[in-house]
């Protein structure tokens, strides 16, 4: 797409006559920029109650496609100045394709590197422009960069979780701020009403916005590896992609990231989308479900998303990745302690032997478990997928607290069935449950999604009454509980309260 340099003509009359009125703000200039962006052939466009909550000016936009974001100062404001502040370090690292500029001035980003500057003219002090002759082909030449910029697709999972988190991050802002301004009434404070009253009692809005993100960013990817080639792959139709082994994160995606999502937070929701979209995921889940020497790809993964995406998030949850030999040891112990000690002599296998790791994280432990009792069907390959439907898949289970490692356990032990060649039934689901393991309170609900909430943790709690003969896995204690429930203090009896974390 070339810009032509004409375009800037009657662009910088407007600019001028405005200005020389001496009454104009940085809000009246915004619709001869967005005349300027639009006779280019695209779309400009400039939402009130999306720049409230943390938007750029403008998100420029062909068909569905988004092509960048402007973000504009007021004519004579030092873009020096703007580069420093946070509003603008968050846009350079979470949007691939920016200008800022103060009507005269354009500077050019892409991924956050300045690639050009470019000047129209200068204000004076009575009020004027004064024109820079060779401006007007040096901004026709950045506008055309920037409407010609077609975001790099990815490849590698680590630069798909870097780009995946900064997004993320930014979404997470978005909400802390519509939440802010909405009314005690609106869907948002609902929605974190319904988690405090059925999962964490104590939920404040900065953690609840955190899961709202992170659920949206797993649930959009754990839909794009069921459609790896990415075509036509958008927000709208991820809740249908979304695997039907998990039933909860269907539900709960499809009403807070589904075709009624908030416009606050969609246009950033459908630039994630696009992301996916864009991506080779082919190459990306190459090795997913499987283990490379001694790294698990799913929760490496997880691993490099938190650490972009939040460090201060990774630290107080305790995410962190229990090594696979310490995974393995425990696995293999409890096996050889059902067979010589317990009357179990097939050991992790036995029919009738419930497993439950009460903070299961991504699903370490459990996905070892499944790889220890599959080593039992060695030359009984034809035996395994009737087995896993009707004994495997009913006694296994994992709790968790937190949404992005519930995703992420679906995710992997899908993965790892599906490489055992298991065929999944339709309407079948993993074990994996999103509760607090240490709330026994059966929940009632009034609204239908405190109610998907509620049955879930009901589910959980149906679990809790069985008798679990077997329960691993790696809840660590630490002075900062990240379940600071009044069960977790007078049940644990001690200082420290419980953190959860993957396995």
């Amino acid at each position: 797409m070339v810009f032509d340099p004409k375009l800037l003509t009657p662009y910088l009359q407007a600019i001028e006559n405005k200005y020389a009125g001496g009454i104009a703000t940085e809000h009246s200039h915004r619709p001869a920029l967005q005349n300027l962006v639009e006779a280019a052939g695209v779309v400009a466009t400039n939402e009130p109650r999306r720049i409230e909550c943390g938007a750029p000016d403008f998100v420029v936009s062909q068909g569905v496609v988004t092509i960048g974001y402007i973000e504009a100062k007021d004519i004579g404001k030092s873009l020096d100045e703007v580069e420093k502040s946070e509003q603008l370090k968050r846009y350079r690292n979470s949007l691939t394709n920016l200008i800022l500029t103060n009507y005269l001035e354009f500077r050019w980003y892409v991924d956050g590197e300045h690639r050009l500057s470019a000047r129209l003219g200068m204000v004076t002090k009575d009020n004027k422009v004064k024109r820079d002759k060779a401006g007007t082909e040096a901004v026709a030449q950045l506008m055309t960069s920037f409407l010609s910029h077609q975001a790099q697709g990815v490849g590698t999972p680590k630069e798909l979780a870097q780009r995946m988190a900064r997004l993320a991050h930014m979404i997470r802002g978005l909400i802390v701020n519509a939440f802010e301004k909405e009314t005690e009434s609106g869907s948002l404070h609902a929605q974190l009403s319904a988690f405090r009253d059925n999962l964490i009692p104590d939920l404040s809005v900065e953690q609840f916005a955190d899961m709202y993100a992170q659920t949206i960013a797993y649930g959009l990817f754990a839909a794009c590896c069921t459609n790896p080639t990415g075509k036509d792959f958008t927000r709208q139709k991820a809740a249908y992609l979304l695997p039907k082994t998990n039933p909860f994160l269907r539900k709960l995606f499809n009403h807070i990231a589904g075709p009624d999502l908030d416009d606050r937070i969609a246009w950033l929701v459908d630039d994630l989308a696009q992301l996916l979209a864009q991506a080779d995921m082919e190459a990306i889940l190459k090795d997913f479900g499987k283990r490379t020497a001694k790294e698990d790809p799913v929760v490496h993964f997880y691993e490099t998303f938190l650490a972009a995406y939040d460090p201060k998030v990774r630290e107080m949850r305790g995410v962190y990745y229990t090594p696979e030999p310490v995974v393995s040891y425990i696995v293999r112990s409890i096996d050889y302690l059902l067979k010589t000690h317990f009357n179990k002599p097939q050991g992790l296998a036995d029919d009738n032997t419930l497993i439950l790791d009460p903070a299961t994280g991504t699903a370490t432990f459990l996905y070892m478990v499944i790889n220890e009792i599959r080593q039992a069907f060695a030359g009984q390959e034809g035996m395994w997928n009737d087995y896993v439907a009707g004994k495997l898949l009913k006694r296994i289970f994992g709790f968790e607290l937190l949404m992005a490692p519930y995703a992420i356990a679906h995710l992997k032990l899908g993965l790892l069935l599906q490489e055992t060649g298991y065929q999944f039934q339709t309407d079948q689901r993993l074990g994996i449950y999103l509760t607090n393991t240490l709330d026994e309170a059966f929940k009632h609900a009034e609204t239908l999604f405190a109610q998907w909430i509620s049955e879930e943790a009901n589910a959980a709690a149906e679990i809790k009454k069985d008798a679990i003969m077997v329960v691993l896995g790696n809840p660590p204690y630490s002075g900062i509980s990240a379940n600071a429930s009044v069960r977790s203090v007078t049940d644990l009896k001690t200082s420290k309260t419980k953190k959860n974390l993957p396995g």
